[in-house]
């Protein structure tokens, strides 16, 4: 699973009414949750969080919380 599939079964969110909401396919959201290989699109990260009620940078921050800049060492 996706860390946007993630995101979305920790909040419980109904896909059907997300994709009614914001006109992304229920397939394409299944593609967002289940494949990695899918590439989420500023868009609908917008989209699917005024959907959900949710802060868009909140949904960014927790989808790309694995993202780090090469070279920092951390």
């Amino acid at each position: 699973m996706t860390e946007i599939g993630k995101f979305l079964s920790k909040k419980s969110v109904n896909k059907a009414e997300i994709s009614r909401r914001t006109g992304i396919s229920a397939s394409r959201l299944s593609e967002l949750s289940l494949k990695e290989s899918a590439r989420l699109t500023a868009e609908e990260l917008y989209l699917i969080a005024l959907a959900i009620d949710a802060e868009p940078l909140d949904v960014l921050s927790e989808v790309c919380k694995n993202l780090k800049l090469e070279g920092k060492n951390d």
